[in-house]
């Protein structure tokens, strides 16, 4: 089983190293490839009209063992990068540990999950990891996601996922022995309020920042009801976005029969 690691935090965040010293502690075979600097929140994104560079890692905080490689594209072109030129032998893609959580709408945005739906489209079974951690956080309980990460990539050896399926992961920010449990949730709602902020810089010109306050709507079983109540929460998610309840409804109603 080789496992191709990568992240949207860049190569040198500390997720990503705990990760990359859990799996080899644990035994995996791996490579890491992973973006040069932080790509967070950029989605799928994909470099297509400039030229990418790739480059290995030599000192950094990563098991000698394992070879480590940074690109000067997005998360996304790191797994296309990892499987297509690194080693084609891959067999999972593990994306994180992100900071943050991605949960709900959320994780349409995230290059975490993206790189693990890169892995899928490239016929990879993969893993988003996200740990639930803030700013106003003491700690940073990596070691935590981490090691929860290698359980169930233990388990997924035995329990291989459907074809096309990638498992979103968020880990509450405490330590492993206060881990209530796992849950299988489905994606929850999170909005966010005041999501634009309107500012003015020092010389009197208009700016606006993207940000907001999450509010959550914590209905039992999706995913960010798992994290408030300290659960890990694991939500397969599959690349096909048809919703099919609506074939049957927008055909019956006349949409193939307009006139063009």
């Amino acid at each position: 089983m080789k496992l191709l690691l990568t992240n949207d935090d860049g190569v040198f965040a500390p997720g990503i190293s705990q990760m990359a010293s859990s799996l080899d502690c644990n035994g995996f075979n791996f490579v890491t490839v992973a973006p040069g600097r932080e790509r967070s929140s950029v989605g799928h994104a994909i470099t297509l009209h400039r030229p990418l560079r790739l480059w290995e890692v030599k000192n950094g905080p990563y098991p000698k063992r394992h070879k480590t490689y940074a690109c000067d594209g997005t998360p996304s072109d790191s797994v296309v990068l990892g499987i297509e030129e690194i080693d084609p032998d891959v067999s999972m893609v593990v994306s994180g540990i992100n900071r943050g959580p991605n949960v709900g709408d959320d994780l349409t945005y995230s290059g975490t999950v993206s790189a693990a739906m890169e892995g899928v489209i490239l016929g990879c079974p993969s893993v988003a990891v996200s740990l639930n951690c803030h700013n106003k956080d003491a700690q940073e309980y990596y070691d935590t996601a981490a090691s929860v990460t290698c359980s169930i990539i233990k388990w997924l050896k035995e329990n291989p996922l459907k074809e096309g399926v990638l498992l979103n992961i968020n880990v509450p920010n405490v330590p492993l022995k206060e881990i209530r449990g796992i849950k299988v949730t489905r994606k929850g709602v999170r909005v966010y309020e005041g999501k634009v902020s309107k500012m003015y810089d020092p010389h009197g010109r208009l700016f606006f920042w993207i940000s907001g306050t999450p509010e959550d709507q914590l209905t039992e079983g999706c995913d960010v009801w798992a994290l408030a109540n300290q659960y890990v929460s694991v939500t397969p998610i599959h690349m096909d976005m048809t919703c099919y309840e609506s074939i049957k409804s927008v055909t019956g109603k006349g949409l193939e029969d307009i006139v063009l």
